[in-house]
């Protein structure tokens, strides 16, 4: 029996050898940060990393190919809301036309239920609750259309000029945009505290009106909730027909930088690709204009 066993043994490890070798050699690729030139090795189908203070265009792909952008609509969904100067604290009320019957996406907000707007915003924003963005939009001055027309006219009025919406949640994909235009509509939006201080909360718990029982949310993005970034803003989006999306302004290397990532094929590779461009930024500082200002 022990022969056996030996034979056993003899036979099997080099096939496992073999197998242990195929696999790291497949880690190996794909973790591999950069390419042969030396730039970020990333997988997401459109990207644009912007330097906001110089307005330079630091690393693209596909920069002005207009794609579906999910939930990162929610960016534009918030700057209407802020610039109409609604009352933050009014009560509204989530009803059935907020209930998702285009993805048949879930939402932990019944219907019936109040929240102040600004719960509303901040959910949105965090968690990208769906029911929350469309009671923004429906109890718009004017209605949905009305916030549709406003939110068409802001992306124009930024120069996106390649970006349309038709809803506010992101959840048809005829919602569409370039990385070049949502570098310029995160650039905007850096500049609404509100914004800032939503998509950067790691975790919030909200008490349903009229009951005692609490949900916890969470941000989308896990490198706001998990990781030493220090992110300014950040949006996460996904639906079928616009893959996994992320959109950040960050510091790195000492300088504000705006990442647009669209259409990432696998379940972490927004995040990988994220982590690349910081380690390339990182190793490349005297690519941003905050080198100027860095001691010699």
């Amino acid at each position: 029996m022990t022969r056996i066993l030996a034979a056993l043994l003899v036979a099997v490890l080099p096939f496992g050898a073999v197998a242990a070798g195929h696999n790291k050699a497949h880690v190996a690729r794909l973790t591999n940060d950069f390419t042969k030139d030396g730039e970020p090795n990333l997988q997401s189908t459109g990207v644009l990393v912007l330097d906001p203070t110089t307005g330079q265009t630091l690393f693209s792909k596909n920069a002005d190919t207009a794609a579906p952008i999910a939930s990162l609509t929610k960016l534009m969904t918030a700057m209407v809301v802020l610039d109409a100067n609604l009352n933050m604290d009014e009560a509204i009320e989530i009803t059935r036309e907020d209930v998702d019957t285009f993805k048949n996406s879930s939402s932990r907000l019944p219907v019936g239920s109040h929240f102040r707007r600004e719960d509303l915003l901040r959910l949105a924003l965090m968690a990208s609750d769906n029911r929350a963005a469309s009671a923004l939009g429906r109890t718009y001055p004017g209605g949905l259309p009305a916030f549709v027309d406003a939110m068409n006219a802001k992306a124009h009025a930024l120069g996106a000029s390649n970006t349309h919406y038709v809803d506010a949640s992101g959840l048809n994909p005829g919602n569409m945009s370039t990385p070049a235009d949502l570098g310029k509509i995160v650039a905007a939006a850096s500049n609404y505290g509100r914004i800032r201080e939503f998509t950067t909360t790691g975790a919030l718990s909200v008490q349903l009106p009229d009951s005692k029982r609490k949900l916890t949310f969470v941000n989308t993005n896990v490198l706001v909730r998990h990781s030493d970034w220090k992110i300014g803003l950040s949006k996460t989006g996904y639906i079928t027909e616009a893959g996994k999306c992320l959109v950040m302004q960050a510091i790195i290397a000492n300088s504000p930088v705006v990442i647009v990532l669209l259409d990432s094929w696998g379940r972490l590779t927004r995040v990988g690709d994220a982590n690349r461009i910081r380690k390339w930024l990182e190793r490349n500082p005297d690519k941003l204009a905050g080198a100027a200002f860095k001691p010699t």
